[in-house]
């Protein structure tokens, strides 16, 4: 381009010199475009192949299309002589001033953002945070909606969800159940043992090629914790918990075995005057 000025400089008056400007920019304004197109093209083709979420891909590619024409845009301008510095930096501030604005939304659109690239969580899947637990109804670029087992929805900003702990429920397709019972300390506890390894045999849920511990917890303060680990599968785990819980209770008043509880014993004296 330069080598182009050079040959026409001083053998034009300035006016058609400025006109060479012009066609020049003009052409090197196509070629960018063409250069753009064909980069968010091969961008385009790359987040496809990696699986990206759509509203990811939209977004990045919006940013990179803007990116790329912006700095076309300054090379033309400087090409043309013309100053770009004091642009730069009216766009500069005014980004500032509008980021201080809207410091919650930009959070929310970040975490958004990395929810979406990194996908701690799926629509469908159960997720615990900050005390909610639920269903992903849908994971918007601002809000992620959670169904809970009542059926409430909440809406929960992006922003916190990307800096709080996520517990994944059903990432993984099989669940461990952890079910405590106490028994009195007078109670043989083989004897508790193979009751409770009868309870689980009869559940036909439970996966068999998975371990399965009957122990002793802990020695309480007023009992003997014995602790119980089953696998099932994700779809399965609330209904066998409760099975099991509801058999545990019914076969243990069958075989006599005592589940302690805290008693509180009231005694009356009658004052005589």
């Amino acid at each position: 381009m330069e080598q182009i000025l050079a040959f026409f400089k001083g053998k034009l008056p300035a006016a058609a010199d400025f006109g060479i400007h012009i066609i020049i920019s003009l052409v090197a304004w196509f070629i960018g475009k063409r250069i753009i197109k064909a980069v968010l093209k091969f961008l385009k083709k790359s987040f496809e192949r990696s699986r990206m979420e759509d509203g990811v891909a939209a977004f990045l590619l919006s940013i990179i299309k803007f990116a790329l024409y912006f700095v076309l845009l300054i090379l033309i301008c400087q090409f043309l002589g013309l100053e770009t510095s004091s642009v730069i930096a009216l766009l500069g501030s005014a980004g500032l001033a509008v980021g201080l604005a809207l410091q919650g939304s930009l959070a929310n659109f970040a975490g958004g953002v990395l929810i979406l690239v990194m996908k701690p969580f799926m629509v469908g899947d159960y997720i615990i945070v900050g005390g909610m637990e639920g269903t992903v109804l849908s994971i918007d670029i601002i809000y992620t909606k959670l169904q809970m087992v009542d059926n409430k929805t909440v809406i929960m900003p992006n922003g916190k969800l990307a800096d709080s702990d996520i517990i994944n429920v059903t990432r993984q397709d099989k669940r461990r159940i952890d079910i405590e019972v106490g028994v009195d300390y007078s109670e043989n506890i083989q004897k508790v043992k193979r009751v409770l390894d009868t309870i689980i045999q009869n559940q036909s849920e439970i996966l068999r090629d998975e371990p399965v511990d009957i122990v002793v917890g802990q020695l309480g303060s007023s009992s003997v914790d014995m602790v119980v680990h089953v696998w099932v599968k994700k779809e399965d785990y609330w209904n066998v918990r409760w099975e099991l819980l509801e058999k545990i209770k019914e076969t243990f008043d069958q075989e006599g075995i005592v589940i302690p509880f805290n008693q509180l014993d009231v005694t009356l004296k009658k004052r005589c005057d």
